[in-house]
């Protein structure tokens, strides 16, 4: 990646772990990023593996007093943060520093909505997972253990498409016109030099 001010990551399609090592060493390095869309992350393996492993982890408690902790998170945004919090020393000045510079969202925000959303190749499960094998959505997952707003965020993306595609299709229109528009004055141009040049000028 360059280094921009923002780097604003559509998370949809791209494997959770590959993601996190990549965003990881950005933000260690200095760049502050924002995920989007973080319920389309995707996970390989098939859905009970999945479900049994983080059912084992959802087990881990305090033993002397369970009530104070660790709060699993049931959020996609929540469960990718904390990713990819493991892959960033988050004890350390420096770790908080970069765990501070990410923002990590399910579906896509304002005013991020507006700004333009890079892929990473090296993340995306269609390059690198073989195509026979498994693989689930974080969303689903989440959605099996007590994440609760996956209809709200798709309500809310629904009518984000809506907009854009209005958005896109006015765009389409002010480009053709505009081209037309320069095509116009050449040819008025044109018959004007050829005016021109019959009286010698």
């Amino acid at each position: 990646m360059t280094f921009e001010k923002v780097v604003v990551i559509d998370a949809r399609g791209h494997l959770c772990g590959r993601l996190a090592s990549v965003v990881a060493k950005e933000l260690l390095s200095g760049q502050k990023v924002v995920v989007v869309r973080a319920e389309g992350l995707e996970l390989s393996g098939s859905m009970i593996r999945n479900k049994m492993t983080f059912a084992r982890y959802k087990k881990k408690r305090m033993n002397s007093n369970p009530a104070r902790g660790p709060y699993h998170q049931r959020a996609p945004a929540r469960m990718f943060h904390r990713m990819l919090r493991g892959m960033i020393p988050h004890k350390t000045k420096r770790g908080e520093a970069a765990m501070e510079r990410v923002k990590i969202f399910e579906g896509v925000p304002q005013p991020y909505d507006k700004m333009k959303r890079m892929v990473v190749p090296d993340a995306l499960r269609v390059l690198r997972l073989a195509p026979r094998r498994k693989y689930i959505v974080l969303g689903d997952l989440a959605s099996q253990f007590g994440w609760k707003c996956a209809d709200i965020v798709n309500t809310l993306e629904d009518k984000r498409r809506e907009k854009a595609e209005v958005y896109f299709a006015d765009k389409k229109k002010t480009i053709a016109n505009r081209a037309q528009a320069i095509k116009n004055k050449e040819s008025e141009l044109a018959s004007v030099n050829e005016s021109l040049a019959q009286y010698g000028f």
